[in-house]
This record gives C-alpha cells, sequence and structure tokens, in this order.
C-alpha cells in the first residue's frame, strides 16, 4: 500500500519499549486485501453537445437518464458523423473508483457485474476490458448474451454533464454469482445508488445478497449516490437503505440535497451522520468536506487555525480518523474541509470522475488500514477500532490531489499514480 506525497521519516534513537513493534512473525505474505464493487459494466462515450441537443432529445440537464437502445445507435451515429465524439472510455462509477483505487494502491480490487459474452477485438467489451487496470479482477463477471450497457456523456459548454444509458446487459447480474468468500473477505463493499434504482432488477437483488453477506462478515459498505433525480425519487428508501447497511457514504453537494433536503454542505453532512459512520461529500469549486463519527476519547484536536461556518469550529477534531458508531462509548461528530488543489487546474477538460477519484483515496485509506491492522496489530494505531488509516485531515488532502488529477485529464480514470516528487508544490500542504 503506498501513499502519495512527501511523508516525514522520522526514526528516534535510542529505541525504547514504547511503541515498539512485534516483528517475530512474517509480514510479508501473498495474502490479498481486496475490495470488491457491483456496477452497472458501461461503455462511457463522450460528446460535446449545445444544451439546444439535450431539448431536442427530452433529456434532462446534469442528470443521469435512461435511452432506447435504437436512440443511442442514432445519437452515436449523428455526432459520430459531425466529429462530435471527444472519446470513448470504460465507465460506471464503481468501475472509475476501483480502477482509480488499484492504480493509487497497487492493491487488488474485485468487479463484480454483466458483460457480453461474445467478445470481439474493438468492440465495446474489448474497449472495457482492455482499458482496465490489470489490478481489478474481472474473473467473477458474469457473461450474458445481451450486449454490453453504454452511456453516452453529453458535455455542454459549461461543463456540466448529462448522461444518457442504453441499458443492454448492464443489470443482468444474478444473485446467483455473488462469490460469497471474495464478499466476506474484503476490506470494503462499493456500491452505487444507480444499481438500486429497481428492485426487481437482477443486479439489485444481487446488490443486497452482497450487503447481507458483508454486513454479517464486519466489511465496510460504501455507497456513492451518483445522482440528485434518483435520490429525489427514491429518498426515503435509500434514508433506510443507509441506516440499515451503509457505513461510508459518497456523495456530491446536488446528491447530498436531495437526501438531506438541506442546502448547506455542512449541514448535509451533519445529517448524513445521523445514517452512517462516514461521509465524503464534494462541492465542486468549494472543493470537499469530509465528516465522521469518532468516541470522544479518541478525539484528536486540529493544529490547524479553527474555521467556523454554518457549524462553529467545525474542524476542531480533525486530525480524528474515522470509527464506526458501534465501536464509539460516546460518538461525536468530526469534520474536515479543503479547498480545491493548488486551487484547481488552470484549465477543467472534464468533471467526470472527479468525485469517484475522490472516493478511490478514501477507499485507499481504509483499505491501507486494514492491511496494517493485519500485519501490525499490536502498533498504536490501532488502540481503536477505526474505519481509516489516516486523519480527516490528511484524507481530505488526498482525496483533492486525486481529484485535481482528474479534473486535469480527459479521462474519469487514471493511467498512472500520483507523482513520487512534486518539486514545484508547497511541502506545507502535505504536512500533518
Amino acid at each position: 500500500m503506498k501513499f502519495p506525497g512527501r511523508r516525514k521519516n522520522k526514526h528516534y534513537f535510542p529505541v525504547t519499549e514504547k511503541a515498539r513493534v512485534d516483528i517475530s512473525h512474517d509480514y510479508v505474505s501473498d495474502e490479498s486485501f481486496h475490495i470488491v464493487g457491483i456496477d452497472q459494466l458501461l461503455v462511457d462515450i463522450e460528446c460535446r453537445v449545445e444544451d439546444a441537443y439535450l431539448k431536442l432529445h427530452g433529456l434532462v440537464k446534469g442528470q443521469s437518464q435512461l435511452i432506447d437502445e435504437a436512440l443511442c445507435d442514432r445519437i452515436y451515429m449523428e455526432l459520430k458523423g459531425e466529429r462530435k465524439i471527444m472519446g470513448e472510455f470504460p465507465g460506471g462509477t464503481v468501475g472509475n473508483t476501483l480502477h482509480n483505487y488499484c492504480t493509487l494502491s497497487e492493491e487488488r480490487a474485485v468487479l463484480l457485474g454483466a458483460i457480453s459474452k461474445k467478445i470481439n477485438v474493438g468492440d465495446y467489451s474489448f474497449k472495457y476490458i482492455s482499458s482496465t487496470s490489470s489490478k481489478v479482477d474481472l474473473n467473477y463477471v458474469q457473461p450474458c448474451a445481451s450486449s454490453m450497457g453504454r452511456a453516452m456523456c453529453f458535455v455542454t459548454p459549461d461543463g456540466e454533464r448529462t448522461f444518457g444509458i442504453s441499458k443492454g446487459c448492464m443489470n443482468e447480474l444474478d444473485p446467483d454469482h455473488i462469490p460469497r468468500e471474495v464478499i466476506e473477505k474484503a476490506s470494503a463493499l462499493l456500491i452505487s445508488a444507480y444499481v438500486l434504482r429497481d428492485e426487481s432488477w437482477p443486479i439489485s437483488k444481487a446488490t443486497m445478497k452482497a450487503c447481507e453477506l458483508a454486513k454479517n462478515a464486519g466489511v465496510p459498505i460504501v455507497l456513492t449516490l451518483g445522482t440528485s433525480a434518483l435520490i429525489e425519487e427514491k429518498r426515503d428508501f435509500f434514508i433506510k437503505f443507509i441506516q440499515a447497511h451503509v457505513n461510508v457514504v459518497a456523495t456530491n453537494n446536488d446528491e447530498a440535497r436531495a437526501l438531506t433536503g438541506i442546502d448547506d454542505p455542512l449541514l448535509a453532512l451533519e445529517r448524513i451522520l445521523d445514517w452512517t459512520d462516514l461521509s465524503l461529500l464534494t462541492v465542486g469549486a468549494q472543493g470537499l468536506y469530509l465528516g465522521a463519527l469518532v468516541d470522544e476519547k479518541q478525539a484528536r484536536k486540529t493544529e490547524h487555525e479553527l474555521h467556523t461556518k454554518s457549524i462553529i469550529n467545525y474542524n476542531q477534531w480533525e486530525y480524528s480518523r474515522g470509527m464506526r458508531r458501534e465501536h464509539c462509548e460516546k460518538p461525536i461528530k468530526t469534520y474536515s474541509h479543503i479547498n480545491p488543489f493548488m486551487g484547481g487546474p488552470v484549465q477543467i477538460r472534464n468533471t467526470n470522475g472527479a468525485g469517484d477519484g475522490a472516493l478511490a483515496a478514501l477507499l485507499h485509506d481504509m483499505s491501507a488500514n486494514a492491511y496494517h491492522l493485519r500485519k501490525v496489530p499490536n502498533s498504536p494505531k490501532h488502540n481503536a477500532p477505526y474505519l481509516t488509516y489516516s486523519s480527516l485531515s490528511q484524507i481530505c488532502k488526498y482525496s483533492n490531489r486525486v481529484s485535481f488529477e482528474i479534473l486535469s485529464r480527459n479521462s474519469p480514470r487514471l493511467f498512472r499514480g500520483l507523482p513520487e516528487r512534486e518539486e514545484s508544490l508547497d511541502e506545507a500542504y502535505w504536512a500533518q
């Protein structure tokens, strides 16, 4: 498990008994510290259009909506002829996140979903597989007779993204295809709200089965909300689902507003923590927030300046590490916020996948915690059952940096890790 940036290593001599680690057993093994994700496997087809084009085809700007295969074919051929297709990438919010997680951590992830049984060189299924990190294990995907799902990503001049999705076989993952052992040994289970849109879908039933397996095995369940229209449509369902199953919620400001009914992102985050243990909330040009529960005894006060917005001194305990409510004697809500890294890119090529990148960084930190706990169980880092390895403040820096990398490119996926050394960057940015 690797982390980016310059972390200061301090060595103290002579060595005392305090904080010493038992190295009587082998710390190097082939044991996997994988995460698992369930997704509607899609190819994203990115195109540049005007707002009038969306209205012409009845698409609601900024939302994700289903379109039939014939309309998808017609739009594709039309925009291809006009040379407005900017790129075709493997997509899906969970697929993007797992790919980025593997790129950052160099650790294995298992992707569950449905894909075309017949794969030809150059077709959509081939493009999906060939453009996905080799660390993403696709051995458990379910082969289906129908075509691969497609997501037309319409980018308007203001940078807003609108999705028109042709389903193909993306919802055909069967509950019997969920591998019990893979779920139960995972460091986290990642799902999206999209797979729960219709409870009659096979993939929805498969997801519910996976959540029950993960919950019974103590595996953290991470939910990314996806699109505000879906959350508004099934708000009560998702609140109950989060309360019953979810440990971590990843959302943007629009989705958080749809879920909580609160405009202010910090107050929305506070409400979400009534239902779950940890939440990542991205707010575009305003950066991102991270909120978590922590036992009052384990709360660590920040060394940064205290800030007040809708919550007084909201960042007071941002050096704390997230915990589950069930592991807290007296849970308190802790928050951290960060503005866009280095002010944001000079030119934002594409906002598609920036939130997924931030979530990949959070998942890396969570799996690093599981890795370190397994390898060095008596470390002072594990004086309590934490969800994260790093503080909220440090995770914000990491997530922010990954989002910057996504925004700087024309793809929702990283195809290299973050720079090992960045001489032009302020060293104080990475200081804890």
